[in-house]
């Protein structure tokens, strides 16, 4: 598995939970928000998003609903719920103390230096 694969996955509900917490979206449009946002930095195959999706409805975070596409398709949107905005605040902070130690450890002291690189 390359490194790249285990960051993203430790980043998945993160950023999950901060494209639902713009709007409700079904999985294939979480799955091309998160590459067109992160201006082609960040991918993740739909087939990798849905277990995250499932851990994050099972402990009350978000909810999903079916909406009838068409004549016969149907599909289902995410919603964050308040729980899910409690936790992507705690997530979020979390998340940027580790990262900003990272950089740390990296010799990036400034977004600019983190640029240049």
């Amino acid at each position: 598995m390359a490194i790249s694969d285990n960051l993203k996955r430790g980043t998945i509900e993160i950023s999950v939970l901060s494209l639902l917490k713009q709007k409700d979206m079904y999985g294939y449009e979480i799955s091309q928000e998160l590459s067109n946002q992160s201006k082609g930095l960040y991918t993740i195959q739909e087939t990798s998003l849905y277990p995250s999706l499932y851990r994050l409805l099972e402990k009350g975070y978000i909810s999903d609903r079916t909406e009838k596409v068409g004549k016969r398709r149907t599909r289902v949107y995410y919603h964050l719920e308040p729980a899910g905005e409690v936790y992507l605040d705690g997530l979020r902070k979390e998340y940027l103390s580790t990262n900003r130690g990272v950089l740390y450890l990296l010799g990036i002291n400034s977004l600019e230096e983190m640029e240049n690189e």
